[in-house]
């Protein structure tokens, strides 16, 4: 069985990458040079020479801010390149994982949005991301769709190794206090999807997958500083005072009972895998 990793230099795709000798499968992890699919003609000829069985779609364009000026290359990573890549799946059998966001709800819920829930994205992001989700669906019935949230790793840029970078820099930070959400350690998403794949239990639809917690920009930064030790001060301030340019919501928890019930999926404690990927980062310094 061919597993193509679309994104496969990025967070979840490096992830994907270190577990990947653990399974007996021909993997073939792309990046923007290898296949790039904003170059929406090529899609189609890439896919027909490497016939992949499994296509997981980590690639995504992730610039919050710099979509909300440029909606039209956004709008091709992240819905019209699945689109066409939902399609192809479809036409030539082959199972399709498509990774999406929080961002596709508003934030305006005091409960863990489930998967029915109304979608009303705030950010150009947040709708690219959700035209995927509907062409994915529209364009392959039999795919899978992961709403994940606060993605973080050892590998790429994210907020964790952000925040160790400013404790051993500043004196004081200020870190956000009333958006709440749930962190998401890309190492137990990669475990989940492949547990997904080798279970051969294949059931299409959309699933949310975080580690187990509701807690603010604010309490993440403040476990990461006590996780590592640092004597840095952490201010807590509004939204308002720290004036984003885009729009995010300001809740976005998500219920992840659907994949528990469905695949039998274990949901790690965020607290467990913050640690458990600060000492990999500390082992790797």
């Amino acid at each position: 069985m061919k597993i193509l990793i679309t994104g496969g230099n990025g967070q979840l795709g490096s992830e994907l990458h270190k577990i990947s000798t653990n399974y007996n499968f021909e993997w073939l992890f792309t990046d923007r040079k290898s296949f790039n699919i904003s170059d929406l003609d090529n899609i189609n000829i890439y896919l027909n020479i490497c016939k992949p069985n499994i296509i997981i779609n980590c690639a995504a364009y992730t610039y919050v801010d710099k979509a909300e000026d440029d909606f039209e290359f956004a709008n091709i990573v992240n819905h019209k390149a699945i689109s066409l890549i939902a399609k192809w799946c479809n036409d030539n059998n082959c199972n399709l994982i498509h990774i999406s966001t929080d961002y596709v709800y508003d934030g305006n819920s005091s409960l863990p949005y489930v998967e029915t829930d109304q979608t009303n994205p705030l950010n150009n992001y947040g709708k690219s991301k959700l035209l995927g989700d509907i062409a994915c669906q529209k364009n392959n019935p039999s795919s899978i769709i992961i709403r994940t949230s606060w993605l973080y790793s050892s590998f790429g840029n994210n907020f964790v190794k952000n925040l160790i970078n400013l404790n051993q820099n500043s004196d004081e930070i200020k870190v956000i206090n009333d958006q709440f959400g749930s962190p998401t350690y890309g190492g137990d998403l990669a475990n989940v999807i492949l547990y997904i794949i080798s279970s051969k239990k294949w059931h299409p639809g959309i699933y949310n997958y975080t580690n187990n917690g509701n807690i603010s920009w604010f309490d993440f930064a403040s476990e990461i500083k006590s996780i590592y030790e640092f004597h840095t001060i952490i201010k807590s301030i509004s939204t308002k005072e720290y004036s984003q340019k885009v729009k995010r919501p300001k809740y976005s928890t998500l219920d992840n009972s659907k994949i528990i019930k469905t695949f039998n999926i274990k949901q790690m404690d965020y607290l467990d895998s913050l640690q458990k990927c600060i000492k990999i980062i500390q082992n790797e310094l």
